[in-house]
């Protein structure tokens, strides 16, 4: 939700009191769509991935499932655990929304009394739980589905639409079951009259598109790579310009219907933990989507708490990868650490994957430079056990079809034939990610 509260707090501002008006800054995330179409179809966006060090890519997974884990955690989006404080960072909640006080705190008295809390953690947590322990299909969809049919009746406690007038509008649209509301305001409304806008929209631009690159570079391995599908040689996954190049284009896309950025998301995780790996997955994830449009008033009515504990379940699965981090060297470990801690603590992905980025280079490149000055002698016992980076890539910079185009060779856009390297106890690695058992 970064981006999305940056459009409208700080780009627009509250009731469009911000820099810009809404209809350019939807210019502005258009443009950059293009933009991002453009990084792609050269491979720019591709070599930015494979050239971030392994130990940041596997923090980015562990970091990625941390904060899943502290959405599913909160009341706007899981289960109203824990919630903001004054004296410390976070502090133990629990309690009803009607319950918090004016500074939104959680009073000792009501701390842990919130029944749909305690729904959620029970039906929607354990109960799914135990449903992936025995590996039934589907565990994820009927945890959720339990909680929102336990959530819907208006005389139990734990209602999602109390007797309130938020509650009365709720069940109101709830149960109009099928509707249908037309994009009229919003839909292709860009004004390209920039001129006075210039630094603000520039700004704006070049937010967005930072952001975004490092929000689905980050998402996109991570989620290759839980779904196990990232090249071991390359450190790329199949089909990744095409896929930059979808994102790029929805971005375009979105703009048109008056939406922020839209990229990669990182509750796909859930989905790929139910076994979902293909293109398949994606499209019935679209047709559902579609439908889903129809049938708003039922997928909008179910409660936070339904889904905060599936977060949680995600955000265990995806730290596993913490196990691979070279933690035997610090220059590796300690820049792998700081992307974890700060992309739930600062509720960004970006923010995380910058942070460990600057302190990867900031510690390594004073490794390497008090290493040339003494000559080679005073270097850090144990570098040998540093991990190899180069900003060289198998391939180079751009794209493997663009090196078969500049060659002359008519059939550029399919691949040659793969390149080996020899892996460990006989096993042979190609570039394209198959194994094979060597003499």
């Amino acid at each position: 939700m970064g981006l999305n509260a940056y459009f409208a707090y700080t780009v627009v501002g509250e009731h469009g009191s911000g820099a810009v008006p809404y209809e350019v800054a939807l210019t502005a995330i258009f443009v950059e769509g293009f933009i991002f179409f453009g990084l792609a179809l050269l491979g720019l966006r591709q070599w930015l991935a494979r050239v971030i060090p392994r130990c940041i890519k596997l923090a980015t997974s562990v970091g990625i499932g941390l904060f899943l884990t502290l959405i599913g955690l909160t009341y706007s989006e899981g289960i109203g655990l824990i919630v903001g404080s004054t004296s410390t960072p976070v502090a133990l909640a629990g309690c009803t929304s009607g319950s918090l006080d004016a500074s939104g705190q959680c009073p000792d008295s009501a701390k842990m009394r919130n029944p749909a809390m305690w729904i959620g953690i029970f039906c929607g947590g354990v109960f799914t739980a135990m449903l992936m322990l025995y590996r039934v299909k589907g565990a994820i969809i009927f945890g959720i589905i339990l909680v929102s049919i336990i959530s819907w009746p208006r005389t139990t406690p734990v209602t999602y639409f109390p007797y309130t007038d938020v509650g009365n509008s709720n069940f109101d649209f709830f149960k109009k079951v099928v509707d249908f509301h037309p994009i009229q305001k919003v839909l292709n409304v860009q004004r390209w009259d920039i001129g006075s806008y210039g630094g603000q929209f520039g700004l704006a631009l070049i937010t967005f598109l930072y952001v975004d690159i490092l929000d689905t570079t980050g998402t996109l391995y991570s989620m290759a790579r839980y779904a196990n599908l990232v090249d071991p040689v390359t450190q790329d996954f199949e089909g990744s310009t095409l896929a930059y190049m979808v994102d790029s284009m929805s971005i375009a896309i979105g703009s048109l219907m008056g939406t922020p950025p839209v990229t990669a998301f990182v509750e796909s995780g859930a989905g790929i933990g139910e076994g979902g790996k293909t293109g398949l997955t994606a499209i019935t994830t679209g047709i559902c989507f579609f439908i889903a449009i129809f049938f708003a008033p039922i997928f909008a009515s179910i409660p936070p708490w339904a889904t905060g504990c599936v977060l949680v379940l995600v955000g265990s699965m995806m730290v596993q990868a913490v196990t691979d981090i070279n933690w035997k060297y610090l220059g590796d470990s300690l820049p792998a650490f700081v992307t974890i801690a700060l992309m739930p603590f600062t509720y960004s992905i970006a923010d995380g994957l910058i942070g460990g980025i600057c302190l990867y280079i900031l510690i390594n490149t004073l490794v390497w430079i008090i290493e040339k000055a003494s000559g080679g002698r005073i270097v850090p016992p144990n570098k040998e056990l540093k991990e190899p980076w180069s900003l060289v890539t198998d391939g180079g910079i751009m794209p493997p079809w663009m090196g078969r185009l500049a060659k002359g060779k008519k059939d550029f856009w399919r691949p040659g034939p793969s390149r080996s390297v020899s892996g460990a106890e006989g096993v042979t690695v190609n570039i394209d990610g198959k194994t094979s058992a060597s003499d």
